[in-house]
């Protein structure tokens, strides 16, 4: 390079002093040759560090900064993979192609894989790693590669996602220069020359030499690569399957075998605004604020005085036709009364209400639903937390010690829940005098149209926070399926766009787990179903009350044998593949699950019907409330051994449901009858009123929010029990509060038009 200029300068030498000013005229364009000449070969020059460190890096050709336009001309193209001849041979070069998945992509990319302007990007993107150039260094930085920990889980390879957006924009961070540093200054201030785009590559790998779990996509490879913005996800794709063919298949000791699934731009699709959840979901919340805003102005005029209540006073002309109108149509006490049902002020009292429990309450059953709702929570932070972490395998060994235990048997807490439902239905329903008394006069019309107005108030009460947490978690696992770097597997807005059906009748849970429509909603629909089956019994019990107890006693005896059948034939032990695996067949079963529902309800009828009554000293009743939490741990901690064989295990299983569900019982009688002990009044604390009016929000809520959270961070994460407590205390949080907001707009106010219509007087 030097050598040429020196030549150049000399010939402007020789030709100022051979010329006179005729001679001048005839050199002038060969003056302007050697220049040009000295410039272009003084750029394609290799920069030195010192260069580096003192100014920033010019690339003219490549950014166009001589044109306003950023498309490469065929010219640029020519001049830049021409110019890959004359690039030094890096030391490096050889280690480079193994080691790093985005040098070894650009050295198979050719004009056959990728289109021409792509090519060359990656060619010179090759070319600034081997010259050290700093964009390029951080286009290798920020690009994932093989990391520690493969055998137990390290499937994300994911790089830097903020380290890519820094090729393209100055990071904003100040240095002083008071202090010498050794860095070189460009980390910070040089960019790319042209458009640089994070990409996740996902490939499917066969290596022996991973402990597999068998829970979902746990074989899942995520690379993240810094790339070219032009190119395509379908070239990378292929590049990548040429890549993996070659030299990363070949040089891999751990006999990945690896197959390329898709690639992820991570950019929202046009088509998320044109879902039918996105209007439906919108428009629910659309209409459900203009109802608050109607009740907010109701209860304002409600206030004033009548004499100083004028139409449109101190309004805008629109505005006050706009008032004029909906002032006539709330004049209708029909739609008052609807209207009033989405008051914020008065639904927000009632959240937080707490009030001495009468003695027709049973006061444990609020800290009862409270604790097992965050506990269940808590389940899920771990749950949704093993598609992101890179420590798999340590964090199932987590699941198994005995400390960790009241986490990994938390799926158990459901039949509290069972159990309570099947003791509230029953004792609402022979304590309802009137009702009984009509349903035994009711003919088959009658009491049909009873059992459907039952049916409606209960969906009415449970239907429409359900349905619009549906329509939220179609469009939050839309928007993470195309933005997220992790694969999801549980595509629940494909799922939901074609089964949306069965949960709106409470019937997923017949279905396949795999094909379920927001999974975690199966209890929902078991407690819808055991609902229509209790009245459908108790019904029966009004008109004749032995069929009905025969019928109690053999749905027990039959779900005992069914369960014991299903365990039996799929050989189930308590090893979470096991569980996960028999999934459909046992844990989201009806015909499994309807056990603790029954225990409930006889329990309920026992207790009314007092034909377990027996006189127990202060001390006798005592013991027995702490022996019924004793038997409660017990079975939480029964599956701290997981390898018994298949008839002992499924006999734990069943038999330990039994006498859990009888534990739960016991605690809902003693509260009943007034008696308890230290921890049983902890429960009945008024705080957990509160907590008791928003557990159905958080239990549905819950995974979404912990999902989307998980979703939207850009690195995997280190499982560890101390960084589990601080993640579920701040979810915990994050769900109170949403679960709050969702149970104020979208459970409280048809809750309330229940209410109303229960109340409201026949007409003849």
């Amino acid at each position: 390079m030097f050598k040429t200029r020196r030549r150049a300068q000399q010939f402007l030498v020789i030709a100022a002093d051979d010329s006179g000013p005729h001679d001048m005229q005839r050199y002038g364009y060969g003056l302007a040759l050697a220049l040009s000449l000295s410039l272009i070969f003084a750029c394609t020059g290799k920069q030195n560090d010192s260069t580096l460190q003192l100014r920033p890096y010019s690339h003219t050709i490549l950014n166009g900064s001589s044109s306003s336009s950023n498309v490469w001309s065929e010219k640029d193209l020519e001049v830049t993979v021409t110019a890959s001849d004359r690039v030094p041979i890096d030391r490096h070069e050889a280690q480079l192609a193994h080691s790093s998945v985005i040098y070894g992509l650009a050295e198979v990319a050719n004009t056959s894989n990728v289109n021409a302007i792509c090519h060359a990007q990656l060619k010179h993107v090759q070319r600034g790693i081997l010259n050290k150039q700093p964009w390029a260094m951080k286009v290798l930085d920020a690009s994932g590669a093989k990391s520690s920990g493969f055998v137990f889980g390290q499937n994300y390879w994911l790089g830097s996602r903020e380290g890519c957006s820094s090729v393209q924009r100055p990071m904003a961070i100040t240095l002083s220069k008071n202090y010498e540093r050794i860095m070189h200054h460009g980390l910070i201030t040089q960019q790319a020359p042209f458009g640089m785009d994070y990409r996740v590559v996902y490939l499917r790998h066969n290596s022996p030499w991973q402990v597999e779990i068998k829970l979902m996509s746990e074989q899942i490879l995520h690379i993240g690569l810094c790339l070219p913005s032009v190119c395509q996800s379908s070239e990378i794709q292929q590049l990548t399957r040429d890549y993996v063919a070659g030299s990363f298949k070949e040089n891999d000791i751990f006999e990945l075998q690896p197959e390329v699934l898709y690639v992820k731009d991570l950019k929202l699709r046009d088509v998320f605004y044109d879902r039918l959840s996105f209007k439906l979901v919108v428009g629910f919340v659309l209409a459900t604020c203009a109802f608050m805003l109607c009740a907010q102005q109701l209860s304002v005029a409600k206030q004033l005085p009548p004499e100083g209540h004028e139409d449109g006073v101190g309004l805008a002309p629109v505005e006050s036709e706009i008032w004029r109108a909906l002032h006539s149509m709330l004049q209708w006490r029909p739609l008052q009364s609807f209207v009033s049902c989405y008051d914020v002020v008065s639904n927000w009292r009632r959240i937080f209400a707490t009030r001495e429990s009468s003695p027709s309450q049973i006061p444990l059953l609020n800290g009862l639903r409270s604790v097992c709702a965050i506990w269940i929570l808590i389940f899920h932070v771990v749950w949704f937390m093993y598609f992101t972490v890179h420590n798999k395998t340590e964090l199932i060994s987590y699941a198994e010690q005995i400390f960790f235990q009241y986490v990994s048997s938390a799926p158990l807490l459901v039949d509290v829940f069972f159990t309570i439902s099947g003791f509230l239905q029953t004792y609402n329903f022979l304590r309802n005098v009137k009702q009984m008394e009509a349903v035994r006069q009711n003919g088959l019309m009658a009491n049909t149209k009873l059992f459907g107005k039952l049916l409606f108030h209960r969906y009415l009460r449970l239907g429409p926070l359900y349905i619009i947490i549906i329509g939220s978690v179609d469009l939050v696992f839309a928007y993470i399926g195309d933005t997220s770097v992790y694969h999801i597997h549980e595509r629940f807005d494909e799922l939901c766009a074609r089964h949306w059906w069965r949960n709106l009748l409470f019937i997923q849970n017949l279905f396949d787990l795999q094909d379920m429509c927001v999974n975690w909603s199966w209890s929902v629909a078991c407690d819808m179903q055991f609902f229509l089956l209790a009245n459908a019994i108790l019904f029966l019990y009004a008109k004749r009350p032995k069929w009905a107890r025969l019928v109690a006693v053999a749905g027990l005896l039959a779900t005992i044998t069914w369960s014991y059948s299903i365990g039996i034939n799929s050989k189930f032990e308590f090893s979470f593949d096991t569980v996960y695996g028999t999934g459909t067949q046992i844990y989201i079963s009806p015909f499994v699950r309807v056990l603790p529902y029954i225990v409930g309800s006889m329990a309920a009828w026992c207790f009314l019907k007092r034909r377990l009554r027996c006189k127990l000293s202060d001390m006798q009743q005592r013991w027995l409330w702490h022996f019924c939490l004793l038997v409660f741990f017990i079975c939480i901690y029964s599956t701290v051994k997981r390898d018994f064989g298949h008839l002992v295990t499924i006999s734990l299983f069943v038999l330990g449901r039994v006498a859990f569900s009888l534990s739960v019982c016991w605690m809902i009688v003693g509260s009943a009858t007034g008696r308890g002990v230290w921890w049983s009044r902890l429960l009945e604390a008024r705080c957990f009123q509160h907590m008791n009016r928003l557990s159905y929000a958080i239990y549905l809520l819950n995974p979404m929010v912990i999902a989307l959270v998980y979703g939207l961070t850009n690195s995997s994460t280190h499982a560890d029990p101390l960084m589990l407590c601080v993640v579920s205390c701040g979810f915990t949080v994050i769900v109170y509060l949403t679960s709050i907001v969702f149970s104020m707009a979208f459970e409280l106010p048809y809750s309330n038009l229940s209410s109303l219509l229960l109340s409201k007087p026949k007409t003849t």
